[in-house]
């Protein structure tokens, strides 16, 4: 059984605890065993804190890296921020000594030392290459027929050329992952524009940011899609936020909501009151 270290991040506990324990149930049915990564802090959000102080930024990803590093495990995330968060600056620190010496100096004032050895994974690469869409078909007990938007997000793909997960520009594996369940992944302009949300965007320039989610709804809505499926819940809150402002009513899912919806789980355990954009299955 592939265990991981399980980094739940910001967003998923305090505002969406059902994709939380969706994640749970299905890596459980699936054999991915998740180990709680105790005492983690934010990841931190690089658009936030990596702006002001690069230093300052390694040092709390370090800490992180460095929990993950005592467990002897791999870190597994189910948020597109978080996982570009650590995955580079595990990146950086593991292959960067100067740097890593730097952020040990640091790290060392509340009795941390990192050795830059941990991998980091998002949850949805992690279902893709060790389990597989036809595994994930044959685990699901109630075939869906939906017709989806998925919504890849900005930090899942990019930076391409270190992270290899897919084509960044034309990408399959969610795709695949979403029509493991019977549904079928619908066709849309634009399909990996940002969210909006990213990159303290949504805080410096919220006329902006609403544009970005505008445009992407309108596209969605255009394909004619039952469901949103995203990876990542800084862009579930993005959409399930805004959307009665700007006037659409596309309920949004996280993969592992929606897989969770193919395993038989309650609406209560997936945590679909917490959406405000109601979900009707």
């Amino acid at each position: 059984m592939a265990k991981y270290a399980f980094f739940l991040g910001c967003i998923a506990p305090l505002r969406y605890p059902g994709i939380e324990k969706s994640t749970r149930v299905v890596c459980e049915k699936l054999g991915i065993e998740l180990v709680d990564l105790t005492d983690a802090s934010c990841c931190p959000a690089p658009g936030v804190i990596r702006a002001f102080s690069r230093l300052t930024w390694f040092a709390a990803a370090a800490r992180n890296l460095a929990l993950a590093e005592r467990m002897g495990l791999p870190i597994v995330t189910i948020c597109n921020g978080c996982y570009g968060s650590l995955f580079e600056a595990a990146h950086e620190l593991n292959s960067n000594k100067e740097m890593l010496d730097q952020v040990n100096e640091i790290l060392a004032k509340i009795g941390v030392h990192y050795n830059g050895t941990t991998k980091v994974y998002h949850f949805a690469d992690v279902l893709y290459r060790e389990v597989g869409p036809e595994k994930i078909a044959a685990a699901c007990s109630k075939k869906l027929d939906y017709g989806i938007a998925v919504f890849y997000g900005c930090h899942f793909l990019k930076p391409s050329d270190i992270k290899g997960i897919d084509d960044p520009e034309n990408p399959k594996v969610l795709d695949e992952l979403v029509e493991a369940t019977g549904c079928k992944s619908l066709p849309r302009k634009q399909k990996t524009l940002c969210c909006g949300s990213g990159g303290g965007l949504k805080a410096a320039f919220g006329d902006v940011a609403k544009q970005f989610a505008q445009t992407n709804l309108e596209n969605m809505k255009e394909s004619g899609a039952r469901f949103i499926v995203d990876v990542c819940p800084f862009c579930h809150l993005q959409f399930d936020t805004s959307e009665k402002d700007l006037g659409f009513d596309i309920p949004v899912l996280h993969l592992s909501q929606l897989y969770g919806i193919a395993m038989g789980m309650s609406e209560d355990d997936l945590g679909l009151f917490a959406h405000k954009v109601p979900v009707k299955l």
